[in-house]
């Protein structure tokens, strides 16, 4: 049984702890707010875009005109794996919901005999791919040192995906990160943004009759929209990152401040009572001894 001095120590280090968890639930809910705007912000933007180039794909029929980040190669062999989690952890299972969808997707594409490639966005996610594909990772993208996302930071990982692509080096793009719900909810989504989508019935349904004249052609609008739109999904799986990683954070800090609290309480419980049984067994030798005086 752990004596008094061991039972003082491990309370008052389970307090220390108890502060920290609530400093880094605090600031990770002060965060939260902005992250979450930015990623509502962003939302709009991105689904508009998509509509707009699924409506534009539809008037050039995908033919030999239309660029070739939106009509492909014409295979699937070769598949690149965009996979964005967080730079930190303590964030629950935020990080491990992303990585185990996208280790279930290479599972997969292996069994079907494709060739993956893997882009890490975040260390965390690289930390549990490398364990087991880490001779599929073609680079880690390090985001540590930016304190405030920006567009920049998506156009650049694009560039990066558009110069693979160009020279033959995948022919599918699958984007991996975790959708926003709430603080408790995020959802690991895996989105395809090379070849481009293609106009879908909804998208005819929505657009209804109406027809439209482009100016320039539709496949020079395609040329500069395309290269756009995929900067433009990597921002937002940022984004829905950033607004994922707060909420997660927050929420396995409250419980992480909760349980110290209940472990506090079964020491102290543990503490009062040790040293009670202490001072009646000393009461009960002091007063056995000055009978037998």
């Amino acid at each position: 049984m752990a004596s008094l001095k061991d039972l003082r120590n491990r309370i008052a280090s389970v307090k220390a702890t108890q502060k920290i968890t609530k400093a880094m639930q605090m600031v990770a809910a002060a965060k939260l707010r902005r992250a979450q705007e930015a990623a509502e912000a962003a939302r709009p933007y991105s689904e508009r875009m998509g509509a707009v180039l699924a409506n534009i794909t539809q008037a050039i029929g995908g033919g030999g005109d239309a660029p070739a980040l939106m009509r492909g190669t014409g295979r699937d062999d070769v598949q690149l794996l965009i996979v964005c989690t967080a730079e930190r952890g303590l964030c629950g299972g935020f990080n491990s919901q992303i990585a185990r969808l996208a280790r279930d997707h290479i599972r997969r594409l292996l069994a079907d005999g494709k060739q993956v490639k893997i882009i890490c966005v975040g260390k965390k996610g690289f930390d549990i791919l490398r364990r087991e594909y880490g001779s599929l990772i073609l680079e880690r993208v390090d985001l540590r040192e930016v304190k405030t996302l920006g567009f920049g930071n998506a156009d650049a990982i694009a560039r990066k995906v558009i110069n693979l692509f160009n020279q033959n080096g995948f022919d599918v793009c699958t984007l991996f990160y975790s959708q926003f719900k709430s603080v408790i909810s995020q959802i690991p989504t895996a989105q395809q943004i090379i070849p481009a989508a293609q106009a879908s019935p909804d998208a005819e349904s929505a657009a209804g009759a109406a027809v439209y004249e482009y100016e320039p052609e539709p496949g020079e609008i395609l040329s500069d929209l395309i290269p756009r739109n995929i900067a433009v999904q990597i921002f937002r799986a940022l984004l829905e990152n950033a607004a994922g990683e707060m909420g997660a954070k927050m929420s396995a800090m409250d419980n992480a401040t909760r349980n110290a609290g209940d472990m506090i309480n079964r020491l102290s419980i543990t503490y009062n009572r040790q040293r009670q049984a202490q001072i009646t067994k000393e009461l009960i030798e002091i007063i056995s001894g000055a009978e037998a005086l």
